[in-house]
Order: structure tokens, then sequence, then C-alpha cells
């Protein structure tokens, strides 16, 4: 929907998922679209770069999260929520409703 407005499908791909998770790393990002480690490794650096993500590493990964000091985040974040909110229910099942966390032991199924 966003690809040719934002320079690739990928770039659309990587800014979706930050927009839900807040947060990410290279290779959970690839996994979860089915798509090359590279070219999402390679947009994350050029947003980095561009200033709209900083990275920390939590140990041997870099995790990449908003830039709260990006002056257009809150457009941006707007603007991509509203992009969300526009995508078929399907495709936000399959990527964007993921366990960010394990379930507790002793919750049913």
């Amino acid at each position: 929907m966003l690809a040719k407005l934002l320079g690739g499908e990928t770039a659309e791909k990587v800014l979706l998922y930050m927009t839900v998770y807040e947060e990410g790393y290279a290779r959970q990002i690839s996994r979860v679209f089915g798509i090359a480690f590279d070219p999402v490794n390679k947009q994350l650096k050029k947003m980095e770069d561009a200033g709209i993500l900083v990275s920390i590493m939590k140990g041997r990964t870099k995790v990449f999260s908003w830039n709260p000091r990006y002056p257009f985040l809150a457009e941006l974040k707007a603007f991509l929520k509203k992009a969300h909110d526009y995508l078929p229910e399907e495709e936000k099942e399959k990527y964007y409703r993921q366990r960010t966390r394990p379930r507790k032991s002793d919750k049913k199924l």
C-alpha cells in the first residue's frame, strides 16, 4: 500500500512492524515476513542513519526502536497507524499479532 511512497516493500514492512511492536531486530523482522535478512538489515540501518530509529545492543543483538528526538515522530507514527488500520484483517492476523512474551505455564490454551 505504501511501498511506492516509502521506497519499497521492505521499508513499508519494517515501519509497520515498528509501529505495532515499538522495537525489533533484523532477524526477527525478516522471519515474521519471510524475507531475506540483508534487505531488512539495510533498511534498519538506513532509517537509523536518517534519525528515525535508534539502536542499542542487547547481548549480541542490535535492537532498533523509535528515536524520541526525531522531529516528525508523532506525525510519522500517526500516518503509519492509519495505514495499519487499513490493512486487510488477514494480513494483520498473519504479521502483526505475534506473541511477544511467553504464555504463563498455568494458563490454559
